[in-house]
């Protein structure tokens, strides 16, 4: 079984082309938690073919890297978890904690998007 994962706001959107989308989540863990999605219905990363793979991985890095610019921060969490059995990579920004603590907040809805903007004039393919 496949979740369903939710349309973005297009406000949330930082980045969007036919192949995936690049957003801020919409139940956040911390300021600037960016989610990455791959659009056809592919329910683990091992399935996809080598070019797909390299052109997320590509999209991944990218965005982390705007996103250490954007946020000032020293460190993005990448995660991939197949639960959702839907291939997307969760981007979490660390921000002055120790290690794995970020990983420990009660995710909230959002309600300021205006973080899309800021990530998307950094962001460099």
């Amino acid at each position: 079984m496949h979740l369903k994962l939710p349309k973005p706001l297009p406000k949330a959107i930082i980045y969007e082309d036919q192949i995936l989308y690049v957003c801020l989540a919409t139940h956040p863990i911390t300021r600037g938690h960016v989610v990455i999605v791959w659009k056809r219905d592919v329910p683990d990363l091992h399935q996809l073919a080598e070019r797909d793979y390299d052109y997320l991985m590509d999209t991944v890095n990218s965005v982390r890297t705007a996103m250490l610019k954007a946020l000032k921060i020293k460190k993005v969490y990448l995660i991939y978890m197949d639960e959702a059995r839907h291939v997307h990579w969760q981007l979490v920004p660390r921000y002055n904690e120790k290690g794995f603590d970020v990983l420990l907040h009660k995710p909230t809805k959002a309600t300021d998007f205006s973080l899309a903007l800021k990530i998307k004039r950094h962001l460099v393919f």
